[in-house]
Parts: structure tokens; C-alpha cells; sequence
């Protein structure tokens, strides 16, 4: 995947299809430590310690419309490349936690991609799963809380055209304001 929102994406309708009623995602660049650290933690399923083990090896996978699984090998890979770090935790009925760490300035680290359509789309054709999305460049950040964001709207679905224009306006800005011209 040349763009680490990409695997974000994947690992959260992992999540998804896991069941989760919560996912929390956050994207946190450090400049003084040089990383930049994706995780993203559900309330899912969960998964045993022989899947953990096995679920970074591109050949299995637990779904039955194919025979490999890329998505965590990939993302893991990715991670390592850039000299960072990947891992996950996970218990049977209680979640998931993947943290990948990515060098922030290795040139090998693939760029961050589109977050704010990537956490846009996730939400908005997600409706039954709520979402906290942090986004953090050393000191400057925000946090979106579909929890929140459904008291206010009372009901009304994120689909429709005004909210959902309002939510991936919302995202772009924010995400614009904390990279403060810092290109992840």
C-alpha cells in the first residue's frame, strides 16, 4: 500500500468486522524523538495468542473469500522499513491494539496519505461503530468523537450530504492546523 492511511484503513474495518462497537484511532508524530506512531485499538472480538501470532504471516487469514491475508503483513512491514516498530495485543472478547511506529524522517517511510478522507469514509459508512480519531504533531492536535458528534445531531445519520461535507471539512482543517506545514 504506498500510503500508510491505506493500512489504517484496513486494520480499522478489521476491526469492524471484528465487531467492535469502539475504535480508537491515533496518528501522533513526535519531531524531537523522530517517529510517528499509528494505533489503532478496538473493543472487538479479539483474538487468540496462536492468531496473534499468525496474523502477520501473509498466508493466513480468517476469512473465507480468499487464501492470503496482506494487510497486517504489509502494515508491518512498512513500519520496519522506516526503522521503526510494529505490534499487536489482543484477548479474546476484549480487543484489539495495534501500534505501528514509523521512522518520521527515514526515507523509506511511505507518506501518511489522505487522513481526513480515510477517517471520513470510515465514519460515515460505519454508522453503527463509533470512533475517536486523534491526530497529534508534538504539542498542536484534535480529537473526533462520533460519540459526541451523535448526541448533537440527535439522529441524524452521517451520511447525509450536509453532515458529512461538515465532517470531512471539519477533518481537513484540523488535520491542516496541527501539521502547521509539516509534511507527514
Amino acid at each position: 500500500m504506498p500510503e500508510i492511511s491505506l493500512n489504517i484503513l484496513d486494520v480499522t474495518m478489521n476491526s469492524v468486522k471484528a465487531g467492535a462497537s469502539l475504535v480508537h484511532i491515533s496518528v501522533k508524530a513526535d519531531t524531537s524523538a523522530d517517529t510517528l506512531t499509528v494505533c489503532i485499538e478496538d473493543n472487538g472480538c479479539g483474538m487468540t495468542e496462536e492468531q496473534v501470532a499468525r496474523v502477520t504471516d501473509p498466508f493466513y487469514t480468517t476469512r473465507t473469500t480468499r487464501k492470503v491475508g496482506l494487510g497486517v503483513p504489509f502494515f508491518k512491514m512498512a513500519a520496519l522499513q522506516s526503522g521503526g516498530s510494529f505490534d499487536i495485543r489482543s484477548e479474546p472478547g476484549k480487543g484489539t491494539v495495534v501500534t505501528a511506529v514509523f521512522g518520521l524522517s527515514n526515507i523509506d517511510r511511505m507518506p501518511l496519505g489522505d487522513m481526513a478522507g480515510t477517517i471520513h469514509m470510515i465514519v460515515t459508512q460505519n454508522e453503527e461503530t463509533d470512533f475517536v480519531y486523534s491526530h497529534h504533531i508534538d504539542d498542536r492536535g484534535f480529537e473526533l468523537d462520533t460519540r459526541e458528534m451523535r448526541e448533537i445531531l440527535g439522529g441524524v445519520s452521517f451520511k447525509e450530504p450536509e453532515v458529512s461535507e461538515y465532517i470531512k471539512e471539519y477533518l481537513r482543517e484540523n488535520i491542516k492546523e496541527s501539521e502547521n506545514g509539516t509534511v507527514l
